[in-house]
């Protein structure tokens, strides 16, 4: 741990079940997180929505032993809702009996003029309807299949993408695919695209 503190990177060690175990000092200072919020909680809850799902089967991979070692780009989240992305790497740390003991995971943020955008706050949660029809968006569907498909008019739909619009404060349906996909909306690995649960009232 000493040689991780004097490089600044983030270290977390995690059990099988993902749960951290013992962290570095990098790590509370890069998270934002107190001891007490970290030590027994999963390492997943830490990270960005998109990418949670993900980042579980990486996981699950290194621990069954499929693989020794991850690397992947990640989102994490701070209590305040701000962001930062930066390189995760995991380890699969052996026991004596060979099985794999334990997860040691290095992180280090990466330095960008971008750093810390806002997550998506409670008041900016769909609703069902919404929600499926941000999916169809995303997913390229046309205005009158869409409207087919949810059994509303094409006005309809348009009224639904207007009010998401002026909720998001974007421009345009682009606009609307890449924030919801940069507030964690969307998981960055499915597709069709998805709105996850925590973000569906």
């Amino acid at each position: 741990m000493s040689l991780f503190e004097r490089s600044g990177m983030s270290v977390a060690i995690l059990d099988l079940q993902l749960r951290v175990l013992e962290t570095n000092t990098a790590f509370f200072q890069q998270f934002g997180r107190l001891s007490t919020d970290v030590r027994g909680h999963g390492f997943c809850e830490f990270l960005h929505p998109s990418v949670r799902q993900h980042m579980l089967r990486q996981f699950a991979r290194l621990t069954m032993g499929g693989r020794a070692r991850l690397t992947e780009r990640v989102v994490a989240i701070r209590p305040d809702g701000t962001t930062f992305a930066g390189e995760l790497t995991g380890l699969a740390v052996p026991g004596d009996s060979a099985q794999i003991k334990t997860v040691v995971v290095l992180m280090r943020a990466e330095r960008s003029k971008n750093d810390n955008p806002v997550i998506v706050d409670p008041y900016r949660t769909l609703t069902d309807l919404d929600a499926k029809i941000l999916e169809g968006v995303a997913a390229g569907i046309p205005t009158v299949q869409l409207a087919t498909k949810l059994y509303l008019s094409r006005q309809g739909v348009e009224y639904h993408v207007s009010a998401m619009l002026r909720k998001f404060k974007v421009p345009n349906r682009a606009a609307l695919v890449a924030k919801a996909y940069a507030v964690g909306i969307f998981s960055v690995d499915c597709w069709p695209p998805a709105a996850l649960p925590e973000y569906v009232k």
